[in-house]
């Protein structure tokens, strides 16, 4: 008996509809990268991407524990001198909240280039419309 491989092409992705609403950042994150590398499938291969693609919506909706609203700081650097600025929780939620979810979720994925791939699949919206209705996304609900 051989170990079946599938070979890149062979596996059929599937549309994932998720709400953020009241979802907490990190333990949603964390399922959404499971999603997205394949690792709830049967088919799981650590170098094809066996991944679904996930539509999140209600960005702007999602939540912290704890005191990491006051504390949790973001870093961006335009790699001119003087160019770094750093974001609060609460500035980066008002301006993009769209931002701190794919912030999450790529640090969850893989550093490769397949991981770069990966995080493609991944389409964020702040409000409830989205531009992905001819896919027909099935809605993916977390406990």
């Amino acid at each position: 008996m051989s170990t079946y491989m599938p070979k890149p092409g062979e596996i059929k992705a599937n549309w994932h509809i998720v709400d953020a609403t009241d979802q907490v950042l990190g333990r949603l994150a964390s399922k959404i990268s499971l999603i997205l590398q394949g690792k709830h499938k049967p088919a799981y291969t650590p170098h094809v991407d066996t991944g679904d693609f996930v539509i999140l919506i209600n960005a702007e909706k999602i939540r912290v524990t704890g005191k990491k609203a006051d504390v949790l700081e973001y870093d961006t650097y335009s790699r001119y001198p003087g160019g770094r600025r750093v974001y609060t929780y609460k500035t980066m939620k008002e301006l993009h909240p769209e931002k701190l979810v794919e912030l999450a979720v790529r640090r969850m994925l893989p550093k490769s280039r397949m991981g770069h791939n990966i995080l493609g699949k991944l389409k964020i919206y702040k409000g409830d419309k989205h531009e992905h209705s001819a896919q027909q996304p099935t809605p993916l609900k977390f406990a």
